[in-house]
């Protein structure tokens, strides 16, 4: 708990936040990652970059003529996932082990098979290594695991047991439970609850990193000195620090299921950031009652947002049905009102296998079994197009056709 703020919550678990802010993207503009960046450089830069970033270095160790390497680097390093990921958490090389820096590293690091892919601490000690290429969901899997395994924290926390208390050990101190995913709250509350000289960009650097939730006193002294803050950074920075902590914040208040929590989020957001409190207090809202079951107060909030964002936009418009029919497929109302979106969707963009696909199951599941056969059949060719007529046949048999 917060030991030195008076706030009735604790922190609460990294997995709940990292949930929230993954169902939160659903409703968000589209990501504007363009896929893994790749550093020019060489390894020994790398591992220097690593160093001053606090992060561990990924390198596709590839060949040109590589099949396996070519598909990897189309289908999966270019998605905007991967780069917001690795892009992330990682320094990312790509090295050709047939000339060049690739030779080099090949000497220390042997290649036996394409592609080889590399997860090394910025100290040059292999973290992970494995062959061949991987899906885009083990790929981050893969990544999440090796940072699971570097943890520079322990070291710090030694000399923090031992009294270490000056400004530049306890920011690092900070950093580096930060980047363990380990709570720094403590280190940071004890730090701060004295009277500190916030001149001092180390002390002003401590409460930009220790801002990691809305409700707390760092959020406080963020806001009371962040003209200062965004000298030392960016308003573009702080900006993103502030929704982050409003996010989390409201992904605690399901944690805890307490609507006063969410409620604070929301008014944080609509002081500091008053640009984007619409859109969040409507997607805070649904997530909510999303987690609390309430089906009722999501389809309301849910028609909100239609109105004021989502509009004619027929990709938010699939997502709403789809979350409808997978949380809600019980409840009439809320089916209604995905057949609606789903329709919706279909007519803005009759290009989409996924639409009609979606909109055939609603009906279905709404009890119009003839008009749902009727979208099935009617997609078939467009799902010859793509050679996905199996899951259109796959459909058809479930409804009854």
């Amino acid at each position: 708990m917060d030991i030195s703020i008076n706030r009735k919550f604790s922190p609460f678990s990294s997995l709940t936040a990292l949930l929230f802010l993954g169902i939160f993207s659903l409703f968000a503009t589209k990501s504007t990652a363009q896929g893994i960046e790749f550093f020019k450089g060489t390894f020994e830069e790398a591992k220097a970059k690593a160093k001053e970033e606090g992060k561990p270095i990924f390198v596709d160790a590839y060949a040109v003529w590589c099949g396996p390497c070519k598909r990897m680097a189309k289908q999966v390093f270019t998605t905007p996932e991967a780069g917001e990921f690795y892009n992330t958490n990682f320094v990312n090389m790509k090295l050709d082990m047939e000339q060049g820096e690739g030779l080099k590293f090949r000497q220390k690091y042997p290649v036996s098979a394409f592609p080889t892919l590399f997860y090394i601490g910025s100290d040059g000690v292999v973290l992970h290594k494995l062959k061949g290429a991987q899906q885009l969901e083990d790929f981050i899997k893969i990544g999440k695991m090796v940072l699971n395994k570097v943890d520079h924290s322990k070291d710090y926390a030694a000399e923090y047991e031992k009294g270490k208390r000056d400004p530049e050990f306890i920011y690092e101190y900070i950093k580096a439970l930060n980047k363990s995913n380990k709570p720094s709250l403590k280190v940071a509350n004890k730090y701060l609850t004295k009277k500190k000289d916030y001149k001092d960009p180390v002390n002003l650097k401590i409460v930009y990193e220790a801002t990691l939730e809305s409700d707390s006193r760092i959020f406080d002294l963020l806001i009371q000195h962040k003209k200062a803050v965004t000298d030392l950074y960016s308003k573009d920075l702080v900006t993103a620090k502030i929704k982050q902590a409003c996010e989390t914040t409201a992904a605690k208040a399901i944690e805890y299921e307490s609507e006063d929590l969410l409620n604070e989020a929301k008014a944080a957001m609509k002081k500091h950031l008053p640009k984007d409190a619409t859109l969040f207090a409507l997607q805070s809202d649904m997530e909510f009652c999303l987690a609390m079951g309430d089906a009722q107060k999501y389809l309301k909030c849910c028609s909100d947002y239609v109105k004021k964002e989502v509009k004619d936009n027929d990709e938010k418009l699939h997502g709403l049905a789809q979350q409808i029919e997978k949380n809600f497929s019980k409840n009439s109302s809320a089916m209604k009102q995905a057949e609606k979106l789903a329709k919706k969707a279909l007519e803005q963009n009759e290009a989409v296998l996924d639409y009609h696909l979606t909109y055939a199951s609603i009906l279905n599941k709404n009890g119009k079994k003839s008009q749902a056969l009727k979208v099935a059949n009617e997609s078939m060719e467009l799902a010859s197009k793509t050679g996905a007529e199996k899951h259109v046949r796959q459909l058809i048999q479930i409804i009854g056709g």
